[in-house]
């Protein structure tokens, strides 16, 4: 964690092929707030934060992809 920054934890994910998701909501020390993906694959980890436009539009993309009957 940055200095000024603090994290609520909202979910974590086992994913296929032993990678990890993580999703938080941080609050910076400006009191703005993103929702931040954690994607783990081994000892890489991928970090975005993204904006509250971004997380709804991810998020609708997933549900779109998932209810269409896409295995992965």
């Amino acid at each position: 964690m940055n200095d000024g920054e603090t994290f609520r934890d909202i979910a974590s994910f086992e994913l296929p092929y032993t990678r990890k998701a993580q999703v938080r909501e941080v609050t910076f020390a400006s009191g703005m707030k993103m929702t931040r993906l954690i994607l783990r694959e081994g000892k890489r980890i991928t970090q975005v934060d993204l904006d509250a436009d971004s997380a709804r539009n991810l998020a609708a993309a997933l549900i779109e992809c998932a209810g269409s009957g896409a295995d992965a």
